[in-house]
């Protein structure tokens, strides 16, 4: 045999073991690369953001002043906000509330507190502003905040749509 293939077949003997090793070990040791996305801080779904930094105004403007009373609703209940309304409302809300807003939404049995029925006199009483402040804030331990999920104007057009379920 020449030297050139004795030379083929001794790097084919030593090498093979050293690929099939490095192929084997590389699932038992498999390391972890750090990225920038593992290094910063995130939040899971359902999981509170950073609070908004003190005496700041959101990108809309600010919706309502703490301590100042509630707001006046600056959208006129028209055809428009009250279709976009009715959008939103079956987004966000028709699970709990129902199709009429009683309170008899198709999760509302599951919840350990039950949502509130819109049609009630203890809501349609409340101003327009409240209502608006109840959506924006939410309620401790029965509704959440949705100041995230709509906008200034998507709030007011879902009060709007709200004061149709009223007698």
């Amino acid at each position: 045999m020449s030297l050139r293939k004795r030379l083929l077949i001794l790097g084919a003997v030593l090498i093979a073991p050293l690929v099939l090793g490095l192929l084997v070990t590389y699932e038992v040791i498999n390391l972890e690369w750090i990225s920038t996305m593992e290094i910063g801080q995130a939040y899971q779904p359902m999981e509170q953001p950073l609070p908004v930094p003190a005496q700041s105004v959101p990108i809309e403007g600010a919706a309502y002043v703490d301590g100042a009373g509630a707001p006046e609703n600056p959208v006129p209940a028209d055809e428009v906000s009250l279709a976009r309304g009715q959008m939103l409302y079956e987004i966000n809300c028709l699970l709990c509330h129902g199709p009429q807003g009683k309170g008899d939404g198709s999760v509302a049995e599951f919840l350990d507190n039950p949502p509130s029925d819109l049609t009630a006199d203890s809501v349609v009483s409340k101003s327009d502003g409240s209502l608006f402040i109840i959506i924006s804030a939410g309620v401790p331990g029965k509704m959440p905040a949705l100041s995230e999920n709509l906008t200034v104007r998507e709030r007011w057009d879902v009060v709007n749509y709200i004061r149709t379920f009223g007698p």
